[in-house]
């Protein structure tokens, strides 16, 4: 079983992806082939498809939160807290996952940078995103903001910018270990993150198979998270 040695002055980065999600029975597009009633990902999930037919975005946005509401964290999920609960503020946890199963795993400062599922936002004017768990399906209207704008999932979509970015790039900036866990390496901008740090940083891997962008990491643990992330870190 691999271990990684964090000291009491270590500053880690932990980068989470699908995979990490999957576990736990949430599938990922990449299995299905990309496809979702044989529409492409990017046909549902961009503000060109909200534009074009926001019901049919809602019902995508409805049928992810039925499957996401059913998923439970699994031990990896609890890892994760339970390093975040010896590290403090030492840990920075990014995630490009939209679920909540990290904070149903009792983590507490996770940074959803591509948005978060059971949130919604107006697509029109500042109200803030809040929590939202409803199914907005067919036949049913589209949500409406008191402003008259159209309410749309809080996600990050194809073609816009990642939420946070500005603070994700200090903690890399002062991070002096980065863990990425069940990444594919080829979605940008996290896909860059290992590569940001090298040369600063001692940069790991864990997940069953090794990412595209494998040759910029020190060393991949390969296996599913939730089996080894229980047993890997000392403290």
């Amino acid at each position: 079983m691999p271990r990684l040695t964090i000291s009491p002055v270590d500053r880690v980065f932990v980068l989470t992806g699908a995979g990490i999600s999957a576990e736990s029975g949430i599938p990922t597009f990449r299995d299905a082939g990309g496809l979702w009633r044989n529409y492409r990902i990017e046909e549902v999930a961009s503000p060109h498809a909200w534009r074009r037919d926001p019901r049919l975005v809602w019902d995508f946005y409805s049928m992810r939160r039925k499957v996401a509401s059913a998923a439970k964290p699994n031990p990896g999920h609890f890892a994760l807290a339970t390093l975040e609960q010896a590290l403090g503020d030492r840990l920075f946890l990014c995630t490009q996952n939209v679920d909540n199963l990290h904070e149903q795993g009792g983590a507490r400062r996770v940074h959803h940078m591509h948005g978060e599922l059971f949130k919604s936002r107006c697509d029109s004017c500042s109200l803030p995103p809040f929590a939202d768990t409803s199914l907005h399906e067919s036949p049913g209207e589209i949500p409406r903001c008191s402003c008259g704008g159209k309410i749309r999932p809080h996600i990050c979509w194809f073609g816009e910018t990642p939420f946070e970015l500005e603070q994700i790039f200090r903690a890399l900036d002062e991070c002096s270990l980065f863990i990425a866990i069940g990444t594919s390496g080829s979605v940008e901008p996290a896909a860059s993150f290992a590569a940001h740090v090298a040369g600063g940083a001692r940069t790991f891997y864990v997940g069953p198979e090794a990412p595209a962008n494998h040759a910029m990491f020190d060393e991949c643990f390969l296996g599913k998270a939730g089996e080894l992330l229980p047993g890997l870190f000392s403290c």
